[in-house]
């Protein structure tokens, strides 16, 4: 039997409680960051690739359950046990917006950047000169640069995230419009059980939603509110893959470049990597001293974060890619076409975890 190589983790201290959910934003200008969850009420923010500390968000009174990033990584959402969501300037640290609720918020997810527009431009000094940069429409937006020749390109400017879906204990499933923090939110439907997890798909025209307290995974359509289909389960879900796991899982996450392997972590303390389309486990890494309660990819494959009941976050690193997509200290399994699309599948269903039935009931009640 071949002797698998020891991962050893950049190790993140910070949070005094249990840490149960992570999140990455997409690759920015100035690199890709990490945010966490924590039942201490206080999100932090890092660097996505070190893992060095920026900033903690403090303002919450009770354990914070989920949190995210815009697509610029310029704003963080967080949802709380305090019964509210809230926004986030993430340079500064400020609340820019709080948002009330009746009960316990679980989830909270920013909708994907808009196309702002598409213009045919002239190359002169500097393109952003040109597009007039000072103007508020183009700031803090992104931009893209298709070039038509030596002096022609065609420049594609994304509005920022102006979306924010919420859900919790409540049962109702919430759409703030950040542009409008003062009107009243869109209520979707109202969801059959308590909602775990939510995030936005098809250019923010369907919602994907689980419950704690009962199986299914729900697609809403934004435009009638309305459940569209389900995918039924046996317990209760918040992951797609359905592989027999060594124990029981409480998050997986799949690897975004090539879509080959998946990350899982759960009740046993270990964080375990997958063949996508075998299930047969190709490394385990020890080093938490409590159960996983959530693990996501970095958003170039390059590593992947786990955060537990002890506190900390671990970030364990991939090792570089070769051309091949195999990498040059481990075995990734079979490489090739994947039947889905890994960026779409990574970025909209990770953090759908499938619990053991029976086992993982958490507390609704009272503000942890």
């Amino acid at each position: 039997m071949d002797k698998k190589k020891i991962a050893v983790p950049l190790v993140c201290h910070g949070h005094s409680r249990p840490v149960v959910d992570l999140f990455y934003s997409p690759v920015t200008p100035d690199g890709f960051f990490l945010i966490s969850a924590s039942k201490d009420s206080s999100p932090m923010l890092r660097n996505g690739e070190t893992g060095d500390w920026i900033g903690t968000f403090e303002g919450h009174k009770g354990a914070v359950w989920s949190v995210c990033l815009d697509t610029n990584a310029l704003r963080a959402a967080s949802a709380s046990a305090d019964f509210s969501a809230k926004v986030w300037d993430a340079l500064t640290g400020d609340v820019l917006h709080s948002f009330e609720h009746k009960h316990i918020v679980r989830a909270c997810a920013f909708s994907e950047a808009e196309i702002l527009s598409a213009d045919k431009a002239i190359r002169v000094d500097s393109w952003y000169h040109h597009l007039g940069m000072e103007n508020h429409k183009y700031r803090n937006s992104e931009l893209t640069c298709a070039v038509l020749s030596e002096y022609e390109f065609i420049v594609i400017a994304k509005l920022d995230t102006h979306l924010l879906l919420t859900g919790g204990v409540e049962k109702v499933l919430r759409i703030y419009d950040l542009n409008r923090p003062d009107a009243p939110p869109r209520e979707v439907d109202k969801s059959p059980g308590s909602v775990r997890t939510v995030t936005w798909m098809h250019s923010d025209q369907t919602i994907l939603s689980s419950c704690t307290d009962m199986g299914g995974v729900r697609l809403w359509d934004v435009r009638s509110g309305k459940i569209v289909q389900t995918l039924e389960t046996k317990s209760s879900v918040t992951s797609a893959e359905s592989y027999n796991m060594p124990c029981t899982v409480e998050s997986a996450s799949l690897e975004p470049k090539y879509g080959n392997k998946f990350v899982a972590g759960g009740e046993d303390m270990w964080v375990r990597v997958f063949d996508f389309h075998t299930g047969d486990e190709i490394a385990c890494n020890k080093g938490h001293h409590g159960p996983v309660h959530c693990v996501r990819f970095s958003p170039g494959g390059e590593s992947y974060a786990s955060g537990s009941e002890d506190g900390t976050i671990r970030i364990w690193l991939t090792g570089p890619l070769t051309h091949d997509g195999t990498e040059p200290f481990a075995a990734n399994g079979s490489v090739g076409k994947v039947k889905v699309t890994a960026e779409d599948v990574s970025r909209k269903i990770e953090g759908f975890q499938i619990a053991e039935e029976g086992k993982t009931k958490e507390k609704e009640t009272g503000k942890e």
